[in-house]
């Protein structure tokens, strides 16, 4: 297979596989293309919970994001975890020396367990700087209900979140519905000139770790390969989706999806 294109990825790594850097990287490398990484912290997780986050200098993540764009440089940048005021102030820095327009921004916030992955000073800050340089922002609604200040109940409540997001200076908001109880899956994409939905199947499963990350990869994948925004987002639900509904069963906790379901392995190799 030709790699279609290279994909940096700016996240913190889970050990145990499903969300975070390695969720990235499966999903950029099954969707074929080249991942890269700089990993902001490292966490002792497992499907029940997260055990303990060390976070990365953020001298050490810039050398990092630099060091491999300089030498093979990325059609796209998807950045995950961001912990802190320095980490978000560390990584501006290296993406304006890079000058790279296709910047997806996953605010990973809580971790699906409930452990809360980032502090009050960077959510301040990602509102007041890194939100107005990407190209779009991905979060689900608790973490749009924090980044608009306003609870989110309803798919009419998410276009109001998305639009609040747009006035504070994101140029496109793609809010993710999985959190409403409806029988539907519904995202939306909203920018100054846009609404667009997105219905899907929704699955009643467990195995749902990852998806946020996934999803914004998988996005960050399209976009670096070419495609529009709106073809991107559509795509990368369906990713998604599916490798929900292809349902890997590991763990005693909330499992992580299947990232190898868009993959069909070469005779040779069964």
């Amino acid at each position: 297979m030709n790699l279609r294109s290279k994909v940096l990825i700016i996240a913190g790594s889970d050990s145990s596989g499903g969300a975070g850097i390695q969720a990235d990287i499966k999903t950029v490398t099954s969707l074929g293309s080249y991942a890269m990484t700089a990993i902001t912290a490292v966490t002792a997780q497992n499907t029940t919970g997260v055990k303990s986050i060390i976070p990365i200098k953020p001298k050490e993540i810039s050398l990092q994001i630099e060091y491999s764009a300089n030498d093979i440089y990325p059609q796209a940048v998807k950045i995950g975890m961001l912990h802190s005021k320095q980490v978000i102030t560390a990584v501006n820095k290296s993406l304006n020396k890079m000058k790279i327009k296709k910047i997806i921004l996953d605010p990973v916030m809580v971790a699906k367990g409930g452990a809360k992955l980032i502090n009050s000073d960077a959510i301040s800050f990602i509102k007041k700087k890194l939100i107005k340089k990407v190209l779009l922002i991905t979060p689900n609604i608790p973490e749009a209900e924090i980044l608009s200040g306003m609870k989110i109940k309803s798919s009419k409540d998410m276009i109001t979140a998305g639009k609040r997001l747009i006035q504070i200076g994101a140029k496109n908001v793609l809010i993710k519905g999985g959190h409403l109880s409806s029988k539907k899956m519904i995202d939306i994409l909203i920018s100054k000139k846009l609404i667009k939905e997105f219905e899907s199947k929704k699955y009643n499963s467990k195995n749902t770790h990852g998806t946020g990350c996934t999803l914004s990869s998988a996005i960050a994948t399209y976009l670096s390969c070419g495609k529009d925004l709106i073809k991107s987002c559509e795509l990368g639900i369906k990713y998604v989706n599916e490798a929900i509904k292809t349902n890997s069963n590991l763990g005693k906790g909330n499992g992580p999806i299947n990232h190898l379901n868009s993959i069909n392995l070469d005779k040779r190799f069964k």
